[in-house]
């Protein structure tokens, strides 16, 4: 039916009839295209269309939902008061999806309880405040955040999901191997795309230990674990690669990472930094989170030109070609408190 070699002619084999199909114009969506049968897409022209982000679904919820849900409901508008701080406060903290589907149903619960008081002649307060929200939606998710720099091998990575940019911590610890070869340990529900990220990092780390002060003995002594919090959450793509390198750079070098400090892209053998895809929807992720500087792919740079002023306002971009300048950038000379014997 899709191929345009043969859908001129497609047979139906039901009621036994030819159909042309050639002008016919078959569309289709996908939350992910992982999942798509490569014979399928094979033969569909893909349009990607990244997914809102808060300030537009807050916007979109004023103007068309609120109305939408006070028909609905039969309110008045005299009787609920809704404010964009507390839409906001709605999307950031009960919804995780691209699209506002789930957050109309999350409003439309809200409206629910509003229409019961009104119902059974309850007091209630007209101006929806967050009390309100917890005690009909329950407790919002706890978003991740950044936290500090106090730990060695500890540093923020960018990713992309199905449902948008998130942050994610990539944390390496060391142990000692009493010199019988250091061991490359990965936890987290990695996929094989990260696990070949951490790979690449370390043996790049390691043909490249002079220049970065590490000891030669260093990877014979110590063993390496690499580890992604939420391991209960499958993570996999090409987007970690500069992330963990940075992470075993701090940690066989004991220095912290520079404070409020993200990145994103992949890396070669060759010290390379290659860029990688949602730009938008990570660095965004990255605002709420509260990070100001984040490293990116040179390549990258054009993506960053599409996003709206307003979205990056407070943020410093650092754009990069090889692993030598990330790790410049995102290394501080100072050690951490207690360091590891490395070396001796």
């Amino acid at each position: 039916m899709l191929d345009p070699e043969q859908n001129g002619a497609f047979y139906d084999n039901f009621i036994e009839v030819d159909f042309d199909l050639s002008n016919v114009m078959f569309i289709a969506t996908a939350n992910s295209l992982s999942n798509v049968q490569p014979a399928l897409l094979d033969r569909m022209e893909i349009i990607n269309v990244s997914g809102y982000t808060i300030e537009e679904k807050v916007e979109i919820a004023h103007t068309h939902l609120l109305p939408k849900l006070i028909e609905d409901h039969g309110i008045p508008k005299s009787k609920i008061n809704i404010s964009k701080k507390i839409i906001e406060k709605i999307v950031e903290g009960y919804t995780s999806e691209s699209g506002v589907r789930n957050l109309e149903k999350k409003m439309a619960k809200v409206f629910r309880a509003v229409a019961r008081h009104i119902a059974m002649e309850e007091a209630y307060n007209v101006k929806v405040d967050e009390a309100f929200l917890d005690k009909v939606l329950g407790p919002p998710i706890q978003k991740e955040v950044y936290q500090n720099n106090d730990v060695a091998g500890v540093v923020t990575g960018l990713a992309y999901t199905p449902v948008g940019g998130a942050i994610l911590f990539i944390e390496v610890a060391l142990s000692q191997s009493q010199g019988k070869g250091g061991k490359l340990t990965l936890t987290g529900n990695l996929g094989d795309v990260m696990k070949e990220s951490a790979v690449i990092a370390l043996e790049y780390l390691k043909g490249h230990s002079t220049e970065f002060g590490i000891p030669a003995d260093a990877f014979d002594n110590w063993n390496v674990h690499v580890h992604v919090p939420e391991g209960a959450t499958p993570k996999d793509g090409p987007s970690a690669g500069v992330t963990m390198l940075t992470a075993l750079a701090s940690a066989f070098t004991q220095r912290k990472v520079k404070k409020q400090l993200a990145m994103t892209g992949e890396i070669t053998l060759r010290g390379k930094v290659l860029p990688v895809g949602g730009i938008k929807e990570k660095i965004l992720a990255a605002k709420r989170a509260g990070i100001k500087e984040i490293i990116l792919c040179e390549d990258n740079r054009k993506d960053i030109a599409e996003i709206t002023t307003t979205y990056i306002a407070d943020l410093k971009f650092h754009y990069v070609r090889t692993m030598s300048e990330v790790l410049e950038l995102a290394l501080m000379k100072e050690k951490v408190k207690k360091p590891l014997p490395i070396g001796k």
